[in-house]
Order: C-alpha cells, then sequence, then structure tokens
C-alpha cells in the first residue's frame, strides 16, 4: 500500500502500455470524424476563451513559450525535481548564450505579466499556451506536447480565502458545462451518442476527506471511487500539504499555489490548502479526467514556508522569487485548464490524439489501432 501510494504522487501517466491497453474502451467508435471533429474542436475554443474572459475579466495576452532559465519563471511542475524543461542555449554571436528553457506551464510568468500589463484588482489575462513536458508517461490522455487555457487574475488579500476560490472554480465549470451545451446544439451526434450531458454542478471535496472516506487506496483509485460514488464532477481542494497518512494528495510545486494556509476544520481535522483540481468522471474511458489545476498564489510568508518544505530555499534568489518576497508583483489568482483534455471529454473521444497532433510511440499507436482509435499524425 505505502508504495502504491509514493508511487502515485509524480501524478500523470499510467504506469505500463500493458496498463493502456487494458484501459482503452473495446468497440470505441468516434462520434465525429476527423475535419467534424477539428471544426467542434475550433468551435469550443472560441466559445470557451470569450465565456473565459468574460467571467473571470480577463483579457486573452501572448505567451512565451521559451524563457530565460535564469529569471526562475519556468513551471516545474512538481517539488522532487523529476519533470525537466527541454533546454537549449541560443542567440548567435553573443557570449554566453541566452541558456533558454522551453516552458512546462506558464503559471509563474503570468503572475509577474499581470504587473507588465497593469491589471488592478480584478483584472486579468489568459493565454493560449502551448509547452512541452517531455518526462510524461505518454498515455490515452497524457501527451509531452501540451495546451492551455493559462489564465491568472489580480486579487486583494481579503480574497485568498476558500470562498473566492469556489467562486472562481463556479464561473469555470459553468464555461465548461456551456461549450458541452454549445457543441451539443451545433453536432448532433453528440447529443445523439447516448453518452450523459455534462453535469450541471460540480461537488467540493477536500483531499483529506477523501483519504479519509478511502484509506487504503492509492489517490488515482480514490478520485476514480469519488467520481463513481458521490459525483461525476469533483474539485479537489488541498492539493500539496500532507495529509493525514503523511503523504499529499499529489506533489504539487512550491512557489505559485498556496497548499500551506490553514484553512477550516472539520470533524477534528485542520484542514490546509487554498488550492484544488477539476476532476470528472469520462463515460468514453471510465477513468478520472483531470481538467484544470488552479489555486490562489502564494505570500511572501508562504512561499518562504513551502520551499522551506521543499528543500528549495535556494530558489529564493532567482528573480521570480524575489519579485514576490519584495511584494513587486500583485497577489492572484489563476489556473491551467487543459485545452485538449477539455476537447477530449466534450466531444466525448478516447484518446488525446484524436483532438491533437504530437508525437506518439509505435506502441500506443499500435494499441490504439487495435482498439479502434485512430490517432491523427
Amino acid at each position: 500500500m505505502t508504495q502504491a501510494k509514493v508511487a502515485d504522487l509524480a501524478g500523470p501517466g499510467i504506469g505500463t502500455y500493458e496498463e493502456v491497453e487494458k484501459a482503452l474502451p473495446r468497440g470505441y467508435r468516434a462520434l465525429l470524424p476527423p475535419m467534424e471533429r477539428m471544426k467542434a474542436v475550433f468551435a469550443a475554443k472560441a466559445y470557451i476563451e470569450q465565456h473565459l474572459c468574460e467571467e473571470l475579466n480577463l483579457q486573452m495576452v501572448q505567451v512565451p513559450l521559451i524563457v530565460d532559465r535564469q529569471s526562475g519563471v519556468n513551471d516545474m511542475l512538481d517539488r522532487d525535481g523529476s519533470r525537466t524543461p527541454v533546454e537549449f542555449p541560443c542567440g548567435l554571436g553573443i557570449e554566453p548564450r541566452i541558456q533558454a528553457q522551453v516552458v512546462q506551464a506558464a503559471t509563474k510568468w503570468k503572475r509577474m505579466a499581470l504587473k507588465q500589463f497593469g491589471c488592478a484588482p480584478g483584472e486579468g489575462v489568459c493565454t493560449d499556451m502551448r509547452a512541452v513536458r517531455k518526462d510524461y508517461f505518454l498515455d490515452h490522455d497524457h501527451s509531452a506536447y501540451v495546451d492551455q487555457w493559462d489564465w491568472e487574475r489580480a486579487i486583494t488579500a481579503e480574497d485568498r480565502s476558500l470562498d473566492h476560490l469556489q467562486d472562481t472554480v463556479k464561473r469555470i465549470w459553468k464555461v465548461i458545462h456551456g461549450a458541452g451545451q454549445f457543441l451539443r446544439e451545433q453536432f448532433p451526434p453528440l447529443a445523439a451518442s447516448g453518452f450523459p450531458e455534462i453535469p450541471e454542478e460540480l461537488t467540493f471535496v477536500h483531499a483529506e476527506e477523501i483519504l479519509a472516506r478511502y484509506p487504503d487506496l492509492p489517490r488515482k483509485e480514490r478520485e476514480n471511487r469519488m467520481l463513481q460514488e458521490v459525483s461525476p464532477a469533483l474539485f479537489i481542494v488541498g492539493i500539496g500539504w500532507p495529509l493525514a497518512d503523511g503523504y499529499p494528495h499529489e506533489m504539487r510545486a512550491a512557489d505559485y499555489d498556496d497548499w500551506i494556509t490553514e484553512t477550516t476544520v472539520k470533524d477534528g481535522v485542520q484542514l490546509h490548502g487554498l488550492n484544488g483540481d477539476i476532476l470528472v468522471w469520462n463515460p468514453v474511458t471510465r477513468r478520472r479526467h483531470e481538467l484544470s489545476s488552479m489555486g490562489v498564489r502564494v505570500t511572501r510568508e508562504t512561499l518562504v514556508q513551502q520551499m522551506e518544505m521543499a528543500g528549495l530555499e535556494e530558489d529564493l534568489k532567482l528573480p521570480y522569487h524575489q519579485a514576490i518576497l519584495n511584494d513587486e508583483i500583485p497577489l492572484s489568482i489563476g489556473g491551467g485548464i487543459g485545452q485538449s483534455r477539455t476537447y477530449m471529454y466534450l466531444l466525448r473521444t478516447a484518446h488525446l490524439g484524436e483532438v491533437s497532433v504530437t508525437v506518439w510511440p509505435r506502441q500506443l499507436k499500435d494499441i490504439c489501432a487495435r482498439h479502434g482509435i485512430h490517432v491523427l499524425e
């Protein structure tokens, strides 16, 4: 049990292609042919970008594909150093050359961008972000190529609360639910598929409560059970803080989301964390399906505490961290919504490769072909 929990903390990927073979649906048939699927993808993209910006008072802005390593703004995704970015020198004719990194997400860049774009509390930015995450196990819903709506909004100190977090999550879910309704109207095969509609409401639950309900299960299986037995759409609060069993629900980077702040006490247990994930039950793959990770961002005090817990105090010298420590950038809330993950969910596809184009191992493509899943190339 302990080994399963430890292994589960890394987050992405099923683990082996034998497991992928078992997990993929049999007798699968895509609801839309490839070109109709692309029309639906771009219809969903336009709908979500417009309505997300309206709901959260955001403006679409440009976002970097590469950043300077020395800036400290690249997203490390975790706190154990297991997922490193693609890195290369650039700048012909200069010495030393710029040590550039391909972004893994724009999480930290966005917070600095709030100052660059002059965002006041209640205003924010949204990006059409592209990234490379080379250290993922490539399965049906994890790809080395990542596309996200990475968004960030400036807030006040009073907004650093569970109430504000939950209100923001509800607004995001309203947009995703609306996109589902819109697509069913525009593309009739989606409505006639027999699959259930996108749930109108989602359920909020703390990671500590899920552990208490399923104490002997590893994290992903706890999530599967919650989605089947409690609600097909969840927002799991408090990801990163060690739970009652000594492990966090999942590893979370120490320098953006605030997972250390004490919030409420439930059944005598002190709960922590102003962050979380939106997870849904995917009726095609019959598994957990993560759509979004988000949270209230660290203050200078919580940044230091979390970096010390992660053993990353040296990184506090980097420009991004210094900007937080010196109150040079706004307090904020933000997150990333997986674009291809969301299209996969809304269009009821079995594989990311049906809605996006990237590299897949031959072994996985052969498995997909046996299951009637035709990935784009």
